[in-house]
């Protein structure tokens, strides 16, 4: 494997607990049918664009509503809960570390600009240090959202120094969707499921370069990356 020369980072339930967030707002639209928003139906949304994961959504559970409909009910949710969203465990540490020794970073992200901007209101100062943000849900440039590449090869070429290599740029996903968008980006990248194994395809795992429990788990320097100091 080459020497990593720029970091790309997910977002939701990889830096930052919105997941859960998410569980909880499906489920309150779900409630209204009586329907169960299961965890079977989530990975199968994870890193979509809302859209597309919409469309799951009201397939799966045969709901009598349009995605637009979803859209106007399940909007006020978010806007009251993202606000709320925390960091998760060692996503501070290493962007902080990145920054510092000088590596490039991104964010590639299925979300939309206004949900991004309520998910990181309370995080604006970390955010900032991250060169430039792709989200496919309202970029243009991104045709398709994941488990296509788009958003990946976006975010890589969006770099002031455009890497030499797609091989040289590490990604970091929580999603199945995710895992598959890079591998199809012909990026390496660092699995940290935010949903339990069980419910993740091993072939899906096997295609990742590590699958960790957490972000406090990364060795940069196994990846050619400055390595912590205590």
């Amino acid at each position: 494997m080459p020497n990593i020369t720029h970091v790309v980072f997910d977002l939701d339930g990889l830096l930052i607990d919105t997941e859960s967030i998410y569980t909880k707002c499906t489920q309150r639209v779900c409630d209204r049918f009586g329907k169960t928003f299961t965890t079977e139906i989530k990975v199968k949304q994870m890193g979509r664009k809302f859209e597309d994961a919409s469309r799951i959504l009201i397939q799966e559970l045969d709901l009598p509503i349009t995605v637009e409909e979803l859209r106007d009910e399940i909007g006020p949710y978010f806007a009251e809960e993202f606000p709320n969203a925390d960091l998760l465990s060692g996503a501070e540490k290493l962007i902080r570390h990145l920054h510092r020794h000088g590596i490039p970073i991104a964010i590639a992200s299925g979300s939309e600009k206004d949900k991004y901007e309520q998910k990181i209101s309370k995080h604006g100062e970390l955010f900032s240090l991250f060169n430039h943000v792709v989200l496919s849900g309202t970029d243009p440039e991104v045709k398709q959202g994941k488990p296509a590449p788009d958003v990946f090869l976006v975010a890589a070429r969006r770099f002031n120094q455009v890497p030499d290599s797609f091989q040289e740029v590490l990604v970091f996903e929580d999603a199945e969707n995710g895992v598959e968008a890079a591998v199809a980006a012909c990026m390496p990248v660092v699995m940290v499921p935010s949903v339990p194994r069980r419910y993740i395809s091993d072939e899906t795992m096997k295609k990742a370069s590590q699958v960790l429990n957490s972000l406090e788990e990364f060795r940069p320097e196994e990846f050619g990356l400055p390595g912590f100091t205590n």
